[in-house]
């Protein structure tokens, strides 16, 4: 829907409109060379396959995903998307003047990264969401897909969880999906732990996202990870990639690798 469009958006029909997921061309994208071998070698923890199967992301959608850091998942999605669909990335600003200048380097890195390859990112809509409001692209019921990995523990030390939950129910079409992998605390952590470990609980999650009008769809356990004790000195930054502790434990921290997670699918109804 253009910007200043009236009509109100086309619903999702899973079994029609939307086109299904296309596993050949999804795992082209995930082997293809604009990825470099240390983005692969976390294919092992990220299941990237998996989690947008899960995610039920086909390559004729308008997809939006949040704050894509270095670009992670933007290297899968540009290409699965490019001929068929449309790529959206909104790049978070935090209410925090300290943290928002903190991602001002990882943000222009992006934008470099994009513009070095039109072949493959040029049809990538790049904007922001600052405060619960989207800004540089029409978000009014519009996206087949809203996804989100690893960002709500900064939504929730930003005070900013709810109002993008909000933000992302106006995005999508009735019918639309919200998918979230995040860092799965242990039941009953409180709200502090979660911010200060990085590690938020499964419940508190869909608790929140229900407020805001979603409705759970589907759980999995594609990202969970036995080995994660969640009991760190520097929380989830303890684990690779970050390594937060230096050389401490660092071989230990290596074998547990990346973090247990949610994967969680939610429908805007």
């Amino acid at each position: 829907m253009s910007a200043g469009c009236s009509s109100p958006p086309q619903a999702v029909s899973r079994d029609s409109s939307v086109s299904a997921v296309d596993a050949a061309s999804l795992d082209a994208a995930i082997q293809g060379t604009q990825r470099g071998e240390k983005a692969k070698a976390r294919d092992r923890y990220r299941h990237p396959l998996e989690t947008l199967r899960f995610f039920e992301v086909g390559p004729a959608q308008t997809v939006l995903e949040i704050a894509p850091g270095g670009g992670w998942y933007t290297d899968i999605l540009a290409p699965y998307l490019h001929d068929r669909g449309q790529l959206y990335e909104a790049q978070y600003v935090s209410t925090s003047a300290q943290l928002a200048n903190e991602d001002r380097a990882t943000d222009a890195a992006y934008a470099r990264k994009l513009a070095a390859a039109p072949a493959i990112y040029g049809n990538v809509t790049v904007g922001t969401l600052h405060a619960g409001e989207f800004a540089g692209f029409d978000a009014n019921g519009r996206f087949d897909r809203v996804l989100t990995f690893r960002n709500i523990h900064n939504w929730m030390k930003d005070g900013q969880f709810d109002a993008n939950l909000r933000a992302f129910y106006r995005a999508l079409k009735p019918g639309g999906m919200l998918g979230v992998e995040e860092h799965r605390a242990r039941p009953g952590a409180s709200v502090q732990q979660m911010i200060d470990t990085g590690y938020v609980s499964e419940d508190y999650v869909i608790e929140h996202a229900k407020a805001a009008g979603f409705v759970l769809d589907a759980r999995s356990e594609i990202n969970a990870n036995a080995q994660d004790t969640k009991d760190y000195p520097h929380g989830v930054w303890s684990l690779p990639p970050t390594y937060a502790g230096g050389d401490a434990d660092k071989a230990r921290y290596a074998a547990i690798g990346e973090s247990d997670r949610m994967t969680l699918r939610f429908v805007k109804p």
